[in-house]
């Protein structure tokens, strides 16, 4: 099965506005659970090279 890709009913779209998603961090609590996810990914690589070493 062969696409086709200069079918009429495509929609161009630029690159700015397919480069992606803003994380948009409206409330403290929305804040602090984005930044504790960070800190948890963080210390889960911690965790996890410390523990190769034992």
């Amino acid at each position: 099965m062969k696409e086709q890709n200069d079918s009429p009913d495509r929609t161009s779209v630029s690159g700015r506005d397919a480069r992606g998603a803003e994380i948009i961090l409206r409330t403290k609590r929305r804040r602090a659970v984005f930044i504790a996810g960070l800190v948890a990914v963080v210390l889960l690589g911690l965790v996890l090279s410390l523990a190769s070493f034992a």
